[in-house]
């Protein structure tokens, strides 16, 4: 069985419609370029005995690397420099690989919290037997807490906002996350640059981070997303529809929409024939979910779509939203 925290990896090629090659790649069509011998240091410190300092030029050739299909053959520069801060992850194996305590503790070393790394850094060792999901949430949360009682908490929330880590956007995400206050428009309006983000997995992130808070008022949060799915941004269209999902892949269940989808039509009438596959993956497995519990609904929907929307998209959506029904033989 597939974990929680290995599916909020794995799911990125389920949606790309290829798991395989996003697993091994990450960067279609890229080379390797690594070059022989560069071993990352200390951020911001002189290279320790046996290390070579890194350039930026060495780093940009780190970026253009292909990823390992094993742990053990992902190269110890490249390894270094995933917890120094100064990359961000491919593929699974490398997010997988990543020591959250180092990639904290330099992370903090780096935007000049070192006043807050031994705080910071015992919680992240009470996290060690969590998955990694909550251990994100988990480092998201303590880092709230923390530059909460700080001046510079701003300062602070931009350097990780835009760290070159995903990894350390994502602790920014949940940090954003953990604070009660916003209104949900607000919570929007902060969680919307996580939800463009480049990195799959902070992406992820970003939808999970607001899923709580949308279920609070799943009436209210349809009309407020009805912006995000006409925004021209294909990850935004697409983390308003994930983040309703009735059911979803590793987060908690939505009891009221596996009852009673029909609110959801709200947004999903906007992306029914979304250029973007991307977007037309999440319809169909927003609309896969609600026929598990209203296969009626989902069945006239279809139909609906198909006889007013007869685009090559809105075919590929609705032969992929009724995949469970076919196979129990309630359509063709």
């Amino acid at each position: 069985m597939i974990s929680a925290d290995v599916m909020l990896k794995t799911i990125v090629g389920h949606f790309l419609g290829d798991r395989d090659a996003y697993m091994t790649t990450g960067l279609p069509g890229i080379n390797s370029c690594i070059p022989d011998r560069v071993i990352v240091s200390d951020i911001g410190n002189s290279p320790l005995p046996g290390e070579l300092p890194i350039n930026q030029l060495q780093i940009e050739m780190l970026k253009a690397r292909k990823g390992a299909r094993k742990r053990s053959e992902i190269p110890n520069e490249v390894l270094q420099a995933l917890n120094n801060g100064k990359i961000e992850t491919v593929n699974l194996v490398e997010w997988l690989a990543i020591d959250m305590p180092v990639l904290l503790r330099n992370v903090l070393t780096e935007v000049g919290w070192e006043d807050k790394i031994d705080r910071l850094h015992g919680e992240t060792l009470t996290l060690k037997d969590e998955g990694i999901t909550k251990r994100l949430k988990g480092i998201g949360e303590a880092i709230f807490h923390s530059w909460e009682e700080c001046e510079n908490r701003s300062a602070f929330f931009e350097a990780l906002a835009n760290h070159p880590s995903d990894y350390v956007r994502a602790w920014a995400a949940y940090a954003v996350a953990a604070d009660k206050r916003p209104s949900l428009p607000e919570r929007l309006q902060a969680m919307h640059r996580f939800a463009a983000d480049q990195n799959m997995s902070v992406r992820e992130c970003a939808w999970d981070s607001l899923r709580p808070y949308l279920v609070e008022n799943l009436e209210k949060s349809f009309e407020l997303l009805v912006p995000w799915v006409k925004d021209t941004d294909s990850n935004i269209r697409r983390c308003a529809v994930e983040a309703t999902r009735p059911c979803g892949v590793w987060c908690k269940h939505i009891p009221a929409l596996k009852e009673t989808p029909e609110p959801a039509l709200t947004i999903l009438e906007f992306v029914r024939s979304d250029p973007s596959n991307y977007v037309q993956r999440s319809v169909a497995n927003w609309l896969n979910d609600a026929s598990k519990s209203r296969p009626d609904w989902v069945m006239n929907v279809c139909k609906r779509w198909q006889e007013e929307s007869p685009t090559k998209e809105t075919h590929w959506i609705v032969k992929h939203a009724i995949r469970t029904l076919r196979n129990k033989g309630l359509c063709t």
